[in-house]
């Protein structure tokens, strides 16, 4: 059963049709963004700073998969300039999410006292 599967090459692989291809890509990306919005909107906000540190997770292994994709020399220019695009948002993202939960934490801390 195995070995029959694996005489025909799968989509991603170049073996379906384009068009398609693109819809499904699609579809994902939509279903993900209103997965990810609904599941930010009922987020306590108590829970917002560990969120965003799991965020900037996700966001380091994006950057690392971007920079697997950008160096590979077998990709087509535009995957690497895909690759590349990719870097720059995940970076920006971690940075920003470094800065937001910083400003937060300090939000928590105790103000000292100022001696007049």
């Amino acid at each position: 059963m195995l070995l029959a599967l694996s005489e025909h090459p799968a989509p991603a692989a170049g073996g379906g049709h384009g068009e398609l291809d693109v819809m499904g890509a699609l579809f994902v990306f939509m279903l993900a963004t209103f997965i990810g919005v609904m599941v930010i909107q009922r987020v306590s906000r108590l829970l917002h700073t560990p969120l965003m540190s799991l965020t900037n997770a996700i966001s380091a292994i994006a950057v690392v998969g971007a920079i697997i994709v950008s160096a590979g020399k077998d990709y087509p220019g535009y995957i690497t300039a895909l690759g590349l695009v990719a870097i720059f948002c995940s970076t920006t993202n971690i940075v920003s999410g470094f800065l937001i939960t910083d400003r937060m934490l300090k939000m928590f801390k105790k103000q000292e006292k100022v001696a007049k």
